[in-house]
């Protein structure tokens, strides 16, 4: 046991470390003051670090993407537009991650499409039916969302409501962190994919993150821990994965004339590796610890970066 606290305190500690990486990154490998975009704004450095931040902050319930907005801010890429795009198509390494981990659950659920595994083709049909809300309102309203939530004041907020939310379900005891009881996967309905579904689209709001809406979702919905998580993470894979698509192929060349090759490819691989990790740990971390630590973590991290913004006049 002694083992595994120490394992746990490493890890989150990694997480903890993240933004100080950050700020030395932009130091080491400083942007360039250019006002027009310009191929190589994003150093080898810096673009590992960005991967290593959505690697580890993706699938973890404290918002991949406030962290990525953060981070670029620290590194100075504020000043470019495909910067958000970029933080976006970089989680594509993280979706592979968790693609590779969970292959045999894939597996079985093209075995269902094909009609060969009735568990597959109800897991299948229980993901699209949660898909489909947060990609409608997320078509919907992308322009209000980008142009209205994707800044550091909107993020810190979504961090200490998450933060807050987190506690007070799990002071409430209605959680059953780490228990056994609820729902399995194989016997999940429409009606709780559906619920989850609802829940998701409050990720639309940066910083709220999809892995804290959509475990939180399930466990209230009737699920168990382990099936909440799992179904997140699979979720994910279409939600995620849906995204990456839709904004390399819109934003695509815009990413490559800003930060050429290099870069992103880089940032892709880092992901890849950190998410590998980070999910490997999380999965046993939630089932032992329940999620309170990362409530603690967002509301101490809201509290430090609002302190920050408002010393800095932002």
């Amino acid at each position: 046991m002694k083992s595994s606290s120490e394992n746990h305190k490493g890890t989150f500690a990694l997480v903890l470390c993240l933004v100080f990486l950050t700020t030395l990154g932009s130091h080491v490998s400083p942007v360039g003051a250019a006002d027009t975009p310009t191929a190589g704004a994003l150093g080898p450095w810096q673009a590992a670090v960005l991967g290593l931040v959505e690697g580890v902050t993706e699938y973890l319930p404290v918002s991949s993407t406030g962290h990525l907005l953060v981070a670029g801010h620290l590194m100075g890429l504020a000043q470019y537009p495909a910067a958000d795009s970029y933080s976006i198509v970089i989680q594509g390494g993280a979706i592979l991650a968790v693609f590779g981990l969970y292959r045999r659950r894939v597996w079985q659920i093209l075995q269902g499409l094909a009609g060969r595994d009735d568990d597959g083709r109800r897991l299948a049909l229980n993901l699209w039916i949660a898909f489909l809300p947060a990609a409608l309102l997320g078509l919907l309203f992308e322009s209000a969302i980008k142009q209205h939530l994707f800044g550091l004041w909107p993020i810190t907020a979504a961090w200490f409501v998450g933060g807050a939310a987190i506690l007070a379900i799990n002071g409430s005891g209605r959680n059953r962190w780490g228990g056994d009881g609820g729902l399995e996967l194989e016997t999940l309905v429409p009606r709780w994919a559906f619920l989850v579904g609802l829940a998701q689209c409050a990720a639309l709001w940066p910083g709220v993150s999809r892995s804290l809406a959509t475990i939180l979702g399930g466990l209230l919905a009737g699920a168990s821990m382990a099936a909440a998580v799992e179904f997140s993470f699979l979720l994910g894979l279409l939600t995620l994965g849906a995204a990456t698509i839709y904004e390399a192929l819109k934003e695509g060349h815009l990413i490559i004339a800003t930060f050429g090759w290099t870069s992103p490819l880089l940032g892709f691989f880092s992901a890849f590796v950190s998410a590998w990790l980070s999910v490997r740990w999380l999965v046993v971390f939630l089932q032992r610890r329940g999620m309170a630590l990362f409530g603690w973590y967002r509301m101490a991290l809201a509290t430090v970066v609002g302190a920050g913004l408002v010393l800095l006049g932002i």
